[in-house]
């Protein structure tokens, strides 16, 4: 998942956190480190509980079944959320292909609020309906596209790094003196770890691959190496990728921008190379961005078939679609939720809601994932001695321990910025809205788990065991 991580957020992060400044970049590295962590305490979890429902299955019966039902449950509704936030953000950078091909009025007319939304619906039913469809239909969409926005997104590497903040003036026609000028950035901390906090959701990729669970071939040897794999060469892409767009463009423009208008990677790097070059940068993105969509959706009706699977939500969700197979309901469901995400992105007037909201959930995902990495061996110890990646118990609480300090700080500050930003309406707080989801998932996961204990399900043979592949 390759779309919003690098082409948006790492430069739109100036009006998010203003007082970031030049140290993007060492932010980013550091949002790795918890990230890593994170990956290592799910590819052992995943080695051991090959499921569907990835992050809840692993909570589920690793740490609390409450615990691991109200985390999957914020996490799904931030990560839906964001799928409508992407497909919102990917029209601009249609509209920036219209515009290098001179197609000036269709550029207009995508500009267009109704038209906007209508697109980005249009886009999250488009691939409801690829999901549906099944594994095969999905692999022949998403490996073509992915193996197309490497290429693409390797121009901006290679551009990036063959100009520097002169030849940028030039090329955009600035004051190179203006540019030049690197205005003295006190280093702040908190500006700090809140930038590391926002960025920390360009490594969230990997999670999609553990909620495919046994759907995937040798799930047990495939989802941790996948995995681990994942976010070693992905981080590194992400890294050259904005190193080199800061290398050409410098912070200072990327910040005065950031301002007044929605700002992207090739949309910077645009003017430094020829129209064609540019063009198929712009459109890299645009293909990366719509390849988040699919990933996304599929991680995310998993999670939804799990619980209702489990009966902790409506029993009528975990169903099959009768030719392909997939849970369709599951999708449908997650679909709505997106489409909210659409029409907040554009009546709220800044994407940053609902990137706010994802990161709070995966935070606390997270974070509960570390945790059950101590946990399991004394509350399930039957599936803790089938953990085959990092099996030795002293490094997998030393990865807990570590991995769930770092992301409570993150969680703390960032909990902090949201609620100290200013805001025309409490409800463009990020925070107040994860705790009514939060509240919300409590209230199903209790009326749920009282029908199983009346029905004379036993609760806790259920919540120990793996529910059949």
């Amino acid at each position: 998942m390759l779309g919003a991580s690098i082409n948006v957020v790492p430069f739109m992060i100036h009006r998010s956190v203003p007082g970031i400044g030049p140290y993007v970049l060492p932010a980013f590295l550091f949002a790795m480190l918890p990230a890593l962590l994170a990956a290592f305490a799910y590819g052992s979890l995943a080695s051991a509980m090959p499921r569907a429902g990835g992050s809840y299955i692993y909570a589920s019966r690793g740490l609390s079944p409450y615990l691991g039902f109200i985390a999957s449950f914020s996490q799904w509704f931030g990560l839906s959320i964001v799928i409508g936030v992407i497909a919102y953000v990917i029209i601009p950078f249609i509209r920036d292909v219209f515009i290098g091909l001179n197609w000036l009025n269709l550029a207009a007319l995508v500009e267009d609020g109704i038209i906007r939304i209508g697109l980005a619906l249009c886009l999250i039913w488009l691939f409801v309906y690829v999901n549906i469809r099944g594994g095969k239909f999905y692999e022949r969409t998403l490996i073509p596209l992915m193996m197309l926005m490497f290429a693409l997104g390797g121009i901006v590497i290679v551009a990036g790094y063959s100009f520097d903040h002169n030849d940028f003036a030039k090329a955009a026609n600035l004051n190179v003196a203006m540019l030049s000028a690197n205005p003295e950035q006190v280093w702040h901390w908190p500006s700090f770890f809140s930038a590391a906090a926002v960025l920390f959701a360009s490594f969230i990729g990997f999670d999609s691959i553990a909620q495919a669970g046994g759907e995937a071939k040798n799930p047990t040897r495939n989802l941790p190496l996948a995995i681990l794999l994942t976010i070693v060469i992905v981080g590194g892409f992400y890294f050259l990728f904005t190193s080199a767009v800061y290398h050409a463009v410098p912070w200072t423009y990327v910040a005065e921008m950031t301002k007044t208008q929605d700002i992207t990677a090739p949309g910077l790097i645009s003017p430094l190379l020829p129209a064609s070059l540019s063009v198929a940068i712009i459109l890299g993105a645009a293909i990366a961005l719509i390849n988040d969509l699919p990933a996304m959706l599929l991680s995310v009706s998993r999670l939804v078939f799990a619980w209702a699977d489990d009966g902790v939500f409506p029993g009528a969700i975990a169903v099959t679609h009768k030719k392909h197979h997939t849970p369709h309901r599951a999708l449908y469901l997650s679909g709505f939720i997106a489409s909210i995400g659409v029409l907040g992105s554009h009546f709220a007037g800044d994407f940053f809601l609902g990137i706010d909201i994802m990161v709070t959930s995966m935070l606390v995902n997270f974070l509960l994932m570390c945790l059950t990495l101590i946990a399991i061996h004394r509350i399930n110890p039957g599936l803790a001695e089938k953990i085959s990646i990092l099996p030795n118990r002293i490094m997998q609480v030393i990865i807990g321990i570590a991995g769930a300090m770092l992301l409570l700080v993150f969680l703390i500050v960032h909990t902090l910025k949201d609620l100290q930003a200013e805001v025309s309406a409490w409800y463009f707080h990020s925070t107040p809205i994860w705790l009514i989801v939060m509240g919300l998932g409590s209230v199903i996961f209790l009326i749920k788990m009282q029908h199983l204990k009346q029905s004379g399900l036993d609760t806790k043979e259920l919540f120990e065991n793996l529910p059949q592949e």
